[in-house]
């Protein structure tokens, strides 16, 4: 089960800010201070104007959720994506293990079935 709601169906590859205001739900000037508090930088076109990608709209509507609905603070909600962001490290005893209880389990079904 997923922490965070389903993000909307996005269909195009960039969004403006208006764009993304409208879809997150949040004034543009929110979406400028959670780019600078979450280290979040968007490509620009040539006249400097961002352009947001489904991804991105993505973590703002994560951003959005942990901050009013989850209600943790600024500082906590980095520490939470991150957290949660980080590469697990999966060692060859965690993946032995892991084939042991599968063979055993198996075999349990196996013996359930004859």
């Amino acid at each position: 089960m997923a922490f965070f709601p389903d993000p909307p169906r996005l269909s195009k590859l960039y969004y403006r800010i208006g764009e993304v205001s409208e879809i997150v739900g949040v004034p543009r000037s929110v979406l400028r201070f959670w780019e600078s508090e979450f280290s979040l930088e968007p490509p620009r076109t040539d006249s400097k104007q961002r352009l947001y990608r489904p991804s991105e709209i993505e973590h703002f509507l994560k951003i959005k959720y942990l901050l009013y609905t989850q209600k943790f603070t600024i500082s906590g909600a980095r520490q939470f994506l991150m957290k949660r962001n980080k590469p697990v490290e999966i060692t060859a005893l965690d993946v032995e293990t892991f084939l042991q209880e599968v063979k055993t389990e198996l075999l349990e079904i196996r013996h359930l079935l004859s």
